[in-house]
């Protein structure tokens, strides 16, 4: 009989959404306990023209029976004229249902949750398009107009400031959409990019986002681009939005319902009818089913570097022990001068990077030429890490100690042994 992930966690395979031009499945995460209280963040510098900002939300992690804080981000806009509807929670009578970000025409039905930032609760103030170049208000958004011209300035009164983050049931926002939110629903609609999938797949894999460990204050609450978790320009929350209640049963979850879990806003997975019982998993890159059962893996996994500004520094090797004085010199020789060419490269990948960001925002490039860009960027970026990789192991080789002699056999004892003295 199958089970349940904890007292908190239920699962429900939700409509299919027919859309002209796109088709995608969802599948809901009902949780009996509320998601906390937005926390209180500022927004980051926007870091080039064709950024359009991303309000942070809480997610849901069964594995765990947590909810985890997926950073607010800047994030380049998969097509000229398309914008954002953030992910929300919503009570459906038996519990919180999460509902997928997409980006579409038309900003979409979002709960009635004000993200802040332009994100009020209806609609988007943050900015529009215009020819194919989008404008940014400087009113509720962090834009040097020093590099960023597309600007003006409209003032929002937003007077019904606050931190609920789920609409409907006991407290919550009390907003049902209106018709021009619901002609959105039934347009074409994107997916969260593959640079949103990794924020929020690295989001998901860090404890310090889960809410049982920052009770409602992330440390990281806003990044200046997808998956840039430290460095300048990342924002720590200034303060909870409200009470934290946390649920009970934390921790990895010792069962399973069938297949693995959902995670809510990522790239979304199609339903095969010839395999009905089998849940869709929300925005998650589409791939083949099998009928091959995996175990549940617990275990977190770490996202892929798509940047060379993201990779971590590598740690100092051990110093040379060959036994030889001469040797370990010019092995120790032969590491630094390694660590100075491989520093270089680095910096002239990060450069090349940055460079053809600004080129892309410059000239305004499509969606599509801009995520071929982003996977390009990861290739180069996998492609310059193993190689250092294999470097480092070619240099540790030499500088290992060498092998011990083998211990020569002890001699075979004598056929006939002879008496010992008697004792006295």
């Amino acid at each position: 009989m199958r089970r349940f992930l904890g007292s908190h966690l239920l699962w429900f395979a939700l409509i299919v959404l027919s859309l002209p031009g796109a088709a995608f499945a969802q599948v809901g995460i009902a949780i009996t306990i509320a998601p906390p209280p937005l926390p209180v963040y500022s927004q980051p510098l926007c870091p080039g023209e064709g950024y359009i900002w991303v309000p942070g939300y809480w997610a849901y992690d069964p594995n765990y029976n947590d909810y985890y804080w997926v950073p607010g981000t800047w994030v380049l806009a998969p097509e000229a004229g398309f914008l954002w509807t953030p992910p929300w929670w919503g009570w459906e009578g038996n519990g919180f249902i999460f509902h997928a970000g997409y980006w579409g025409s038309q900003v979409g039905f979002y709960g009635g949750i004000d993200y802040g930032f332009g994100y009020f609760g209806h609609g988007y103030e943050g900015g529009r398009w215009n020819h194919g170049a989008f404008y940014y208000n400087r009113a509720v958004n962090n834009v040097n107009v020093t590099n960023i011209h597309n600007v003006y300035n409209v003032t929002v009164n937003n007077v019904t400031v606050n931190r609920v983050s789920y609409n409907g049931g006991n407290g919550g926002v009390e907003a049902r959409p209106t018709p021009a939110e619901e002609a959105a629903a039934r347009e074409r609609h994107l997916p969260p990019v593959a640079a949103q999938t990794q924020h929020i797949e690295a989001a998901r894999n860090n404890p310090q986002l889960r809410a049982s460990a920052n009770k409602g204050k992330p440390p990281i609450a806003a990044t200046p681009r997808p998956g840039t978790f430290n460095g300048g320009g990342v924002v720590h929350a200034s303060g909870a939005g409200g009470p934290y209640r946390p649920p009970t049963n934390h921790g990895p979850a010792k069962e399973k319902a069938r297949g693995p879990a959902p995670r809510p806003n990522e790239a979304a997975r199609p339903i095969e009818t010839t395999h009905p019982t089998e849940a869709a998993r929300p925005n998650e890159a589409a791939r083949p089913e099998s009928s091959i059962s995996h175990p549940p893996n617990n275990v977190p996994r770490p996202s892929p570097t798509i940047h060379a500004r993201n990779v971590p520094p590598h740690p100092a090797p051990p110093p040379p022990n060959t036994g030889n004085a001469e040797k370990d010199r010019q092995v120790q020789q032969r590491q630094e001068q390694l660590n100075a060419q491989q520093q270089r490269e680095h910096e002239q990948l990060q450069q090349q990077q940055e460079q053809d960001h600004q080129r892309t925002s410059q000239q305004k490039a499509s969606g599509a030429h801009i995520q071929q860009m982003e996977r390009q960027h990861q290739q180069q970026t996998t492609q310059m890490e193993q190689r250092h990789e294999q470097q480092q192991q070619q240099i540790s080789r030499q500088a290992a100690p060498p092998p011990h002699a083998q211990a020569k056999p002890a001699p075979a004892p004598h056929a006939e042994a002879k008496p010992g003295p008697e004792p006295h």
